[in-house]
């Protein structure tokens, strides 16, 4: 993900010494990997007009330094989620000696089998990953509720969620987190949604609304789900920071894009002999269908969250950041 436009100099907070300070401590933590996948030296005019001011933003709206910021970060499939948690991560630790630990709403699915008991009970598509309601939500707020009151030596144990094999892994693979964090991130493509007035949800959005939950049983279970458990989930966030694509027909170009970084994977692990057979792969019909279990929260997504998150990187159709708005002002 790269950029088009600097950060905007009005919220810029650290002067030219502490920026070039900071970049520089930052693209020596990179180094290695850019060398190893040679990437151009955009990169590094990236990281000290966007990244570096952004870190320096984020860390300013730590307005209590002893209690931890939390950061939710939200965009659709493809958009960059982890990419940009991975170079804040960077940029917020190593330019600005903060300690950053974080998450993806991804790894608190429901494992296949809950997932099954709530397809029989409530209905069929909740067996598919994704919607509110397939998470374990009550995980997730104990995570972030160890986070903020850890002291140093205390363990957050911190769930991986297998894509290829939908399903949690053991727990013995767990990540853990020792001690206290300056900052605290949850991303995930519906961090931070609000339910829909229920009156939005009498229409079908999209095929699979209309052959698969003619009686709005499944969107309106997940929309009820978003006024609840999610809603107490989302309230510790601090700081709501947006990826905001350009259109749902992107999230079907780049969702697919990463199902064939999958492909990939499935292609190496079977040509190191290894079994492939519990790894899922979609063809495009397949991915449409699997796309428009997120449509009508994407949709509702795009059209209220740019007015509220605190941080709007607007993404053009090249993946590239064309717009910044910021719709907070510095807490210092």
């Amino acid at each position: 993900m790269s950029v088009l436009i600097d950060w905007p100099s009005s919220h810029l907070c650290l002067t030219e010494l502490e920026r070039q300070a900071a970049s520089s401590a930052v693209e020596s933590a990179f180094a290695s990997a850019l060398e190893n996948l040679r990437v151009d030296i955009g990169f590094r005019d990236m990281v000290e007009q966007l990244y570096v001011p952004m870190g320096a933003w984020v860390a300013q709206q730590q307005s209590d330094k002893n209690k931890p910021l939390v950061v939710g970060i939200n965009g659709a499939q493809g958009a960059g989620k982890s990419t940009l948690f991975n170079l804040l991560e960077v940029t917020l630790s190593e330019g600005f000696g903060l300690r950053v630990v974080g998450f993806s709403i991804d790894d608190l699915y429901k494992t296949r089998a809950k997932r099954s008991e709530l397809a029989e009970q409530v209905h069929p598509l909740l067996q598919t990953r994704g919607v509110p309601g397939t998470h374990d939500v009550e995980l997730g707020i104990e995570i972030l509720e160890s986070l903020l009151h850890a002291n140093d030596t205390t363990v957050t144990r911190i769930p991986v969620f297998d894509k290829s094999i939908d399903d949690r892994c053991p727990d013995y693979v767990w990540q853990e987190w020792i001690g206290r964090a300056d900052i605290i991130v949850l991303e995930g493509w519906c961090v931070g949604a609000k339910p829909q007035p229920d009156e939005a949800l009498s229409e079908p959005v999209n095929q699979l609304e209309r052959d698969e939950d003619a009686q709005g049983v499944w969107r309106r279970y997940a929309n009820e789900q978003l006024k609840s458990r999610y809603a107490e989930l989302f309230s510790r966030l601090d700081l709501l920071i947006m990826l905001q694509v350009p259109s749902m027909q992107a999230v079907f170009e780049w969702r697919s894009l990463q199902e064939k970084k999958l492909a990939e994977r499935v292609q190496y692990v079977h040509d190191q002999q290894q079994p492939t057979d519990h790894l899922r792969i979609m063809n495009e019909r397949q991915i449409v269908r699997f796309i428009q279990h997120y449509e009508r929260l994407t949709r509702a997504m795009l059209e209220q969250m740019p007015l509220v998150a605190d941080l709007v990187l607007k993404l053009n159709q090249n993946h590239k950041i064309e717009q910044i708005v910021i719709n907070r002002t510095n807490v210092d």
